[in-house]
This record gives structure tokens, C-alpha cells and sequence, in this order.
């Protein structure tokens, strides 16, 4: 696996367009995620969805996995193969896992969903996992070290008791699917190599409601966790695109929020999301719309 390399001005903007093309896909498709769904018929649609947009599937044929989304439910932590077979339940996490190429360039996101009615616990969930991710993004700059990323997302969920995945991690992405470095969701903050300015990396924090411990199914995609329910959402910092969100829905988010975490902690999480868009970004500010957002928000909770 190479060490992910710094791009170009026009490699990061074919990331961003490709990016765009990803979180439309994943946004239509969580759209459908409902009980009584099979996977296969999610796949199909992120399939056509992306058709449309014109980029190629990243995953499709990626060390021979036979589809273009990934969707693992519950204690399924990642590489789900879509089947007809697998019909999703009321209260399932669902895990939906995609990759574009574009313009010769990869973006790799993922994020879970819900279907039906949540059980509390698992609402709780999805939102320390966010949180951590918000957390580790937040540490992005010039010379970070990966183990700030790592050591920051572990501290979010070590306080609210979670386990955390450790045989699979985040990773660089661009001009390949996986790239160099690996990026772990613990260790110390004195860790790992130093990131410049120019480099493109997934952050994937990985979370579950007991143990660390996984196995692999005799498929050899499927990773399990060890009977504990699971939850996988992750992006790469170039998917996401303040205009591509329905803020209605973190509205609702942060209202669930509000009996987790602290007003302080809900504070944090916008000025993750600004720090992050500041690095993507760069020079568009959207510093403004995330204020009105977040009085909207404070208000309601």
C-alpha cells in the first residue's frame, strides 16, 4: 500500500466533484433503507444513481468483491455483500459503504442508518460515533500527526463506553482506494507519521456497544463482530459539502443529542464541522451558515 501522496489543485478538485457524486449516492440510498428491504435492492440503486452522475464504482471488482456498495447490517462491521436474501429488519443498523473514481481520482465514504424504529441505545450510538469523527477531523491540519487523529476519536468514545474496532482503520485515499497511512481510532497523540498539507485521508471510526473482537466469514469480505451490535459510519474529508446536507435532519440529530451530551459538546460538533470544512474548503467560508444553523439549533434543545 503507497503512501498517499499530496495532490494537485485539479486532483483535489476531481476529489471534490467525485466526492459530491458519493454523497448524493449514499444520501439516496439511506433514503431507502426501510424494514422489508434487501440489500441487493440498495445496491442496484446506488448503482443507477451513480450512472447518472458519471462516475465508475470504486469497489466493483476490488480484490474481487462482487458489487458496487457495501451494506452490513448490524453485527456486521464491514464488507457486506448485497443479496436479495439479506432483508432488512425494523431497528436494523444498516452500514452503507461506497466508493467513486472520477477523473482518475477515489473518494470513500460510508455512513448508517437506522431502519424504522431505533432502540435508544442505538441512537446513542450513531451519535458518539459521529461525534468521534467530528473530533478526529477536527485535529486536521499541516503537520498533524496521525495519533492526534487516533487519540481523539478514542477519547470520545472511551467516555461514553464503547468499544472500538481495531483491526480495521481509516486510511489515505486518492489516487488508490487504500493508501498510506493507516489511521487507528486509539492510540497516543505522540504517534505516527505527520500529514502535510495536500494529502487526502478516510477517518472511519468504528464503534460497538461491548467488545473489540471481530472474525471474518469464510467468504472472506464479511467482517463480524463478535455478537455485539455495531456501528460503522465514516467518511473521507473530501465527501462531504455543507449544501449536499439536509439540515433539517441534524436538527433532529442534535435534538436527540441533547440528552447524551452536553450544550458544550453540541458546540464542539459545529465547530468540528467548520474547522473541517475550513481544511476541505479551503477558501469558501461557510463559517456564517453554520452560526444561523447553530442558533437554530441550541434554541430547540
Amino acid at each position: 500500500m503507497a503512501m498517499t501522496k499530496i495532490k494537485t489543485p485539479s486532483e483535489i478538485q476531481a476529489m471534490r466533484e467525485s466526492g459530491r457524486m458519493l454523497a448524493r449516492v449514499l444520501a439516496k440510498v439511506a433514503s431507502q433503507v426501510s424494514p422489508g428491504v434487501n440489500t441487493q435492492y440498495l445496491a442496484n440503486i446506488a448503482r443507477a444513481e451513480l450512472k447518472t452522475l458519471g462516475g465508475v464504482p470504486a469497489f466493483l471488482g476490488y480484490h474481487g468483491f462482487p458489487d458496487v456498495l457495501c451494506v452490513s447490517v448490524n453485527d456486521e462491521v464491514v464488507h457486506g455483500i448485497p443479496s436479495i436474501n439479506c432483508v432488512i429488519q425494523e431497528g436494523d443498523i444498516v452500514s452503507l459503504d461506497f466508493g467513486v473514481k472520477y477523473k482518475g481520482m477515489i473518494t470513500d465514504s460510508a455512513l448508517s442508518v437506522i431502519a424504522g424504529k431505533a432502540k435508544p441505545k442505538d441512537k446513542k450510538l450513531l451519535i458518539a460515533t459521529e461525534l468521534s469523527l467530528q473530533e478526529g477531523i477536527a485535529r486536521i491540519k499541516d503537520g498533524v500527526r496521525v495519533g492526534q487523529i487516533s487519540a481523539a476519536i478514542e477519547a470520545v468514545l472511551d467516555k461514553h463506553g464503547y468499544g472500538i474496532v481495531r483491526d480495521f482503520v481509516g486510511h489515505g485515499v486518492g489516487h488508490q482506494l487504500h493508501e498510506e497511512p493507516n489511521i487507528p481510532n486509539y492510540g497516543s497523540a505522540r504517534s505516527g507519521p505527520i500529514l502535510k498539507k495536500g494529502m487526502t485521508v478516510a477517518i472511519e471510526p468504528m464503534a460497538t456497544l461491548g467488545r473489540d473482537s471481530v472474525f471474518i466469514e469464510k467468504d472472506e469480505q464479511l467482517i463480524h463482530l463478535s455478537r455485539y451490535i455495531h456501528l460503522n459510519p465514516r467518511a473521507s474529508l473530501l465527501i462531504k459539502d455543507l449544501e449536499d446536507y439536509q439540515w433539517s435532519s441534524y436538527k433532529e440529530y442534535l435534538n436527540q443529542a441533547s440528552g447524551f451530551c452536553s450544550k458544550q459538546e453540541v458546540m464542539g460538533f459545529f465547530k468540528n464541522t467548520q474547522a473541517y470544512k475550513q481544511f476541505v474548503l479551503d477558501q469558501v467560508d461557510y463559517g456564517e451558515r453554520l452560526e444561523q444553523i447553530k442558533h437554530q439549533v441550541l434554541e430547540e434543545i
